[in-house]
């Protein structure tokens, strides 16, 4: 059974992909053993509640320096013994140690098809003005694992979506969350679940028959 510990700091609508993935059987031999927010009201920790998953909240605004938060956040990681640490909109930087300790075990959800719109300081509605002051026709999501860079992991899964005319940031956000986003994520996890991914020379690869439906 793989222990997954989820990072949000917002509503949680990936949390509730992946929580509605694990109760639908979508992701197999996974249980989503806590959620951890820097935001107390956020309401990702409601969704955890309502289906029986502790949620805890460790702000850095409770600390009095990053050094320390760093260690309430790990202590708290480290408390849940993960398999596998899941970012879901969590707009927090991991601290470097954590990094380490779980190295090819933490994955992150970013809403373009990285390289492009990402790096620091994009995330969230920023991604998508970005995208549409650019004027692409086609943009997406994609599911990386995280190093010591932003957004710089290794690419695990893509999913293009179309940029429409009239496009806004907030219905672009939305369109590139239902069609990509909340598939991308419970794939990936049940494909880390079933042992079907390696990571070498800084390339994901997905092994057997997997490989192709991407």
């Amino acid at each position: 059974m793989l222990s997954v510990l989820v990072c949000v700091s917002g509503g949680g609508t990936n949390l509730q992909a992946l929580i509605d993935g694990v109760e639908s059987g979508l992701i197999r031999e996974t249980k989503i053993v806590r959620v951890i927010s820097n935001n107390k009201n956020a309401y990702a920790l409601t969704r955890a509640r309502k289906h029986g998953i502790e949620g805890v909240c460790v702000s850095p605004g409770d600390f009095p320096d990053r050094e320390t938060f760093h260690q309430a956040f790990l202590r708290s990681v480290e408390e849940a013994a993960p398999d596998l640490i899941v970012l879901a909109g969590f707009l927090v930087v991991i601290p470097e140690q954590i990094i380490h300790k779980y190295r090819n075990r933490i994955l992150n959800i970013h809403p373009s098809l990285i390289p492009s719109f990402c790096g620091k300081g994009c995330y969230g509605l920023k991604v998508h003005e970005k995208a549409l002051e650019r004027g692409v026709r086609i943009t997406g999501a994609t599911v990386h694992f995280v190093d010591e860079g932003t957004d710089t992991g290794p690419i695990l899964l893509q999913k293009a979506v179309e940029v429409r005319q009239g496009d806004t940031p907030e219905t672009l956000q939305r369109r590139v969350m239902e069609e990509a986003e909340w598939t991308l994520l419970p794939r990936a996890v049940d494909l880390f679940a079933r042992g079907m991914i390696t990571v070498k020379d800084g390339r994901a690869e997905i092994a057997g028959p997997e490989m192709m439906k991407q």
